[in-house]
């Protein structure tokens, strides 16, 4: 008995590079297809003849179901919901394929609900199995994670848009096929692999682990509204942007795949980094660093241009990970509850973010938004400082 507690708390504190690397593959698969909204909407757009303020809306629409994310993290902290995360490839593929044949723009908005709820199903328990088989390395596990998920949202605005290159608005639905085979593949691979370490004996209940949270979530809440203000009109309107300069939808997935791929890089080395230097020194190069590039993108032109545009992709989205870690380290016994909480917060601020982002746009232009939301970004700054400093978990 002891020989296996032994064994069990060796893997715990281990860094478990197999399973690590498999559930980051599922990742990529899934936010693939949730990538499909951005580099389609000018599309969708002019088809229904929607404004800018209504295609905000459409992102709120898929985070709508976050709210729902602190109830599943409980969930996940007393019993396993692995099979959410299986089966998310093919339950985001299947409305996210759809949305060129939406008729009217109500049904355009319940598809993305439905890819909403499968995309609350997976992002909520994953990375808490992911911060589990990090062991010590929580920074480095959420790297490898999420470098999944933006490597997905790199080149999957390049297959949407090839996709309806080759199809049509309303005839690349097909390409659902692959979502569904992955779900196949996985369920294949992880149906008899342990991937979670849930305590069926907690009753720590949502008030006392947001009290025991309070220090972290707080000051997080105020920099992801920060943060949301760029990241939301970039991932949202950023082909619109660029389609509406040069008329060319290419040039817009272009674009949002070259600011994802930066981002790759970014996710890639800063949970390590943060490891080593700290959680809040690479939070605060992050949010000095993108607001900057984010204002040169806007007023600068050419080489400059692609430059500044790679570089807020490299900073901006290399925030998450450290957040999670920093999140997953002070959780206590609710890991996954906490993750709820964090993740219902990112999802609220950049939905409501983006309309807001959307109704400026309209009464004033996308190039002004941009200016805005860099501004925007620079208050997340002081509450940076309020974060605690990093733990030594060495």
């Amino acid at each position: 008995m002891k020989k296996l507690q032994h064994i069990e708390q060796t893997q715990r504190s281990s860094f478990q590079t197999p399973h690590i690397v498999l559930l980051s593959l599922s990742h990529f698969v899934h936010d693939v297809y949730s990538s499909f909204l951005a580099p389609l909407l000018p599309l969708l757009i002019e088809k229904l003849s929607m404004t800018l303020t209504q295609a905000g809306f459409l992102s709120a629409a898929m985070q709508l179901p976050a709210l729902m994310n602190p109830i599943l993290g409980l969930l996940a902290d007393r019993m396993s919901l692995r099979y959410f995360v299986i089966f998310a490839p093919m339950l985001t593929a299947i409305p996210m394929s759809l949305i060129g044949l939406a008729p009217t723009y109500g049904v355009l908005l319940l598809l993305l609900f439905f890819a909403g709820i499968s995309v609350a199903l997976f992002h909520v328990p994953a990375p808490v199995m992911i911060a589990r088989m990090a062991g010590n390395k929580k920074g480095k596990g959420m790297s490898f994670f999420m470098t999944g998920g933006e490597l997905a949202r790199t080149v999957g605005p390049l297959i949407a848009v090839a996709a309806v290159s080759l199809l049509g608005l309303s005839g690349f639905w097909p390409i659902m096929v692959v979502g569904i085979i992955t779900s196949g593949l996985l369920f294949l691979r992880f149906k008899n692999v342990n991937l979670s370490f849930h305590n069926k004996k907690n009753t720590t209940s949502l008030a006392a682990t947001f009290a025991d949270m309070r220090h972290i979530l707080m000051p997080l809440s105020m920099i992801l509204v920060a943060r949301s203000f760029m990241h939301g009109s970039l991932t949202v309107f950023l082909p619109t942007f660029i389609e509406s300069q040069s008329g060319n939808i290419w040039m817009g997935g272009f674009a949002l795949a070259l600011f994802e791929a930066a981002g790759v890089v970014g996710v890639l080395i800063a949970g390590s980094l943060s490891d080593s230097l700290g959680r809040r020194k690479m939070l605060l190069i992050s949010l000095i660093g993108a607001p900057l590039t984010l204002a040169t993108f806007v007023l600068g032109s050419g080489w400059i241009r692609l430059i500044a545009l790679a570089g807020t992709g490299l900073m901006l989205l290399s925030t998450t990970p450290v957040m999670l870690a920093l999140v997953q380290e002070n959780a206590g016994k609710s890991p996954a509850a906490a993750n709820g909480m964090f993740m219902m917060t990112a999802f609220v601020a950049r939905s409501s973010v983006v309309v807001l982002v959307g109704l400026i746009a309209d009464h004033t232009s996308l190039e002004t938004t941009y200016l805005i939301s860099s501004a925007a970004g620079l208050v997340g700054i002081p509450f940076i400082l309020m974060l605690p400093k990093h733990k030594d978990l060495n």
